[in-house]
């Protein structure tokens, strides 16, 4: 039985939430007073306290205070019937679980109570917020144990002990810069310069300059000698980011510098010699740029030394428990108290597709953290994008005009109404595809068809591999590609 304890100095309030609440499954507590509900709050232990906000003695804001001391994952609602901007704001500062103007709805309150008892069971079932990972590991930033993860720590090992050159490419928001500066950090130039540039972010104009600097008068605006980024560098790193929006006329540049480790500066014409280590980076395929001639084939040669490809984030899904525990920390509060997370929310993250990578990844938490109600990320916290996760669009309708064609009114199609469904069901997905290019439809599919197979057997895999036509070899590598995790029992 769960316990709900309101706090209001009004006879009525209370006997009106003793009708509306009269459930064998909900006890109800009264307190007519802040301090008499805080006291109750450590008596009874309650579920959700709901609080008036104007009564005498201690306010409702201040009870509100007082109670997250005691217990932060404790949702609190606040209502009044004098409701202002500024106390509806500071409210949810403190960390209101939701605020409620009198007089209510009986209908809006049962729904409120509901979703707060919700989110207190969601949070008593809260990851705990133990350490995961190794303090080494919290403080480089690189995380994860998946195969793809530990393949890059070893090529990062290897090169660290060279002067090698070194590409590292993967889809933005990867950890491209992060691998770099693990690669200057435990190489022999780690007392010497880093220097990181975004070639895309610097117009084309202007890169050269801020690259290899220029001389006094060498174009407009150009009052004094600059030194550029090159030379800054001398003896150390630099990591030039996004190197295939680079043009071709720095790209021969850059090339000299890698032969020769000379250039000159901008409107000059004295050669400058430097010793620099360059570790370059891009999210696109260079190979076709190559091809296409806009990006110099001996200057490709020259950077793909090592290359290190890092893994999107949907390829190596057994490391998002981790980046989330990371993050969490990072984002902790003032105090030092990272949020928990539900196993709700977790599952909804560990199956989300995650186009923007870690870096999104992070971007949720981050929202996540200040959106959360209590001290527990809930599924509503999360953008809809990732708690629809799960969601499949059904198949459009027929036309509602007979004999008017559809759009694959050209292509035969099976009369059976089962052939006819999922051919609809392709079509939503193929359109899910066109409004994400980087979903990849068959793999994503294949892999909900997996977790809904051992969902339906409880983890049974010889079952859940009859389900689903293959062996169950075939379906243990499934698991094993797509990181599944399975929290029941598997025989």
């Amino acid at each position: 039985m769960e316990k709900l304890l309101l706090i209001d100095d009004e006879a009525d309030v209370q006997y009106s939430f003793r009708r509306i609440f009269d459930s064998p499954n909900l006890q109800l507590f009264t307190a007519s007073s802040g301090e008499e509900g805080v006291k109750l709050v450590q008596k009874v232990k309650p579920d959700l306290v709901i609080s008036d906000i104007r009564m005498a003695g201690i306010n409702g804001l201040e009870t509100l205070r007082r109670i997250r001391a005691l217990d932060p994952r404790l949702p609190v609602i606040l209502m009044t019937a004098y409701g202002t901007t500024q106390t509806a704001i500071e409210a949810m500062k403190i960390g209101a679980y939701d605020y409620l103007l009198k007089p209510f709805e009986v209908p809006r309150l049962k729904e409120l109570v509901d979703q707060a008892l919700k989110a207190a069971r969601e949070s008593r079932k809260a990851v705990t917020t133990k350490p995961m990972l190794e303090a080494e590991d919290y403080e480089s930033g690189i995380i994860g144990r998946s195969e793809a993860m530990q393949s890059v720590f070893k090529l990062i090992g290897q090169v660290t002990a060279t002067e090698a050159t070194v590409l590292i490419t993967g889809e933005s928001g990867t950890g491209k810069e992060l691998v770099a500066r693990s690669i200057f950090h435990n190489s022999q130039r780690s007392k010497r310069p880093f220097l990181a540039i975004n070639c895309a972010a610097i117009a084309e104009n202007l890169l050269e300059s801020e690259l290899f600097g220029h001389e006094k008068g060498a174009f407009t605006g150009a009052t004094g000698q600059r030194v550029g980024k090159f030379e800054q560098c001398h003896g150390g790193t630099i990591f030039l980011d996004e190197i295939g929006d680079m043009s071709l006329a720095t790209q021969t540049k850059i090339l000299r510098v890698l032969q020769s480790g000379t250039f000159e500066r901008v409107g000059g014409n004295q050669t400058v010699e430097v010793d620099v280590r360059v570790i370059a980076a891009t999210n696109k395929p260079l190979e076709e740029a190559v091809a296409a001639r806009q990006f110099r084939e001996d200057l490709f040669y020259r950077l793909n030394v090592v290359r290190i490809q890092m893994p999107a984030l949907r390829d190596r899904r057994t490391d998002i428990r981790l980046l989330v525990d990371y993050f969490l920390r990072r984002l902790a509060d003032p105090a030092g108290k990272p949020k928990s997370i539900g196993p709700e929310t977790l599952a909804l993250l560990e199956s989300y597709h995650w186009p923007g990578n870690v870096r999104e990844l992070e971007n949720v938490l981050r929202r996540a953290t200040v959106v959360a109600k209590g001290q527990a990320i809930l599924p509503p916290d999360l953008p809809a994008e990732v708690s629809h996760v799960g969601t499949i669009p059904s198949a459009p309708p027929p036309p509602s005009t007979p004999g008017t064609p559809t759009p694959q009114s050209t292509v035969a199609t099976p009369s059976d109404p089962q052939s006819t469904s999922l051919a609809g069901l392709a079509q939503s997905l193929f359109r899910m595809g066109r409004t994400d290019p980087k979903l990849k439809v068959l793999p994503a599919v294949e892999r909900v068809l997996v977790i809904e197979a051992l969902k339906e057997t409880r983890g049974n895999q010889v079952q859940a591999a009859r389900l689903l036509g293959i062996t169950r070899a075939t379906l243990r590598k499934r698991i094993e590609k797509f990181g599944i995790r399975q929290d029941v029992s598997v025989n």
